[in-house]
C-alpha cells in the first residue's frame, strides 16, 4: 500500500551540475545474458578501463545485490521482475548522480529490460547482449549452478527450466564463444566512451 503523504524533494544541485563536474555524460550499461556467459567478468574489466580513463563509474552485480538490497527477493518470475525493477530504480539514481553505472544481471525477460530503459533518457541506456550458447555456458559452469539445475535442485533456472528472452535490438552484442575477454571489453569501452562525450 503506497502512502499518499509523499512529495518529491527538489535540491539545488542537479543532474546537469553533476555532469559538468564529472566532465562526461552518465548512462546505464546493462549486461544481459545467461549464467556463465561472461557478464560480470566483462563488466568488471570495462569498469577498470573507464575508471582508469577518469570516468565516474560503479558496478551493480546480480549476486552482490542479492546479498543486500534484494536479499528478500526469490527467483520466481515475479521475484525476478521485482529484482530488476529495484535495480532499475537504483541505476536511475546513479544516472541522476552523473555516473556511468554498469549492471550485470541475467535479466531474462524483455519487458523488464525495456522497463528499465524507459526510466532514463534517450541514449542513457546501453543494452549489452553477452551472447554465448547454452552448451558453452553449461560446460563452463563456473558456479556449479547448471549441474544443480539439471539435478532439479534449482527450480526456475534460466536456460534450463525458465526461458531467456534474447534482446532483438541491443546496442551491443558480444559473442563470447568467439571473442576473447579483451576483445569484448574493448568493444564496450569504445562504444561507451563515444557515447558519454559531453556536448560542446
Amino acid at each position: 500500500m503506497r502512502s499518499t503523504n509523499i512529495k518529491p524533494q527538489e535540491y539545488k544541485v542537479g543532474k546537469e551540475d553533476r555532469i559538468g563536474a564529472n566532465g562526461h555524460l552518465p548512462c546505464i550499461v546493462w549486461f544481459t545474458g545467461l549464467s556463465g556467459s561472461g557478464k560480470s567478468t566483462i563488466a568488471n574489466q570495462v569498469e577498470q578501463k573507464l575508471f582508469g580513463a577518469g570516468i565516474k563509474t560503479y558496478v551493480l552485480d546480480g549476486d552482490n545485490v542479492r546479498h543486500g538490497l534484494n536479499n528478500n527477493v526469490d527467483f520466481t518470475e515475479a521475484g525476478r521482475q521485482e529484482n530488476i525493477r529495484r535495480i532499475g530504480e537504483v541505476a536511475k539514481l546513479f544516472v541522476d548522480a552523473g555516473i556511468v553505472v554498469l549492471t550485470a544481471f541475467i535479466s531474462p525477460f524483455k519487458r523488464d529490460r525495456e522497463s528499465v530503459r524507459s526510466l532514463v533518457g534517450e541514449g542513457e541506456f546501453v543494452e549489452v547482449f553477452v551472447n554465448c550458447p547454452l552448451e558453452i555456458c553449461e560446460a563452463r559452469d563456473v558456479k556449479g549452478l547448471y549441474k544443480k539445475a539439471r539435478a532439479g535442485q534449482i527450480p526456475d533456472f534460466t536456460g534450463i527450466s525458465s526461458p531467456f528472452e534474447a534482446p532483438e535490438n541491443a546496442e551491443i552484442e558480444i559473442a563470447t564463444d568467439r571473442l576473447s575477454v579483451d576483445q569484448s571489453v574493448e568493444t564496450v569501452v569504445a562504444y561507451v566512451m563515444n557515447l558519454i562525450k559531453p556536448a560542446k
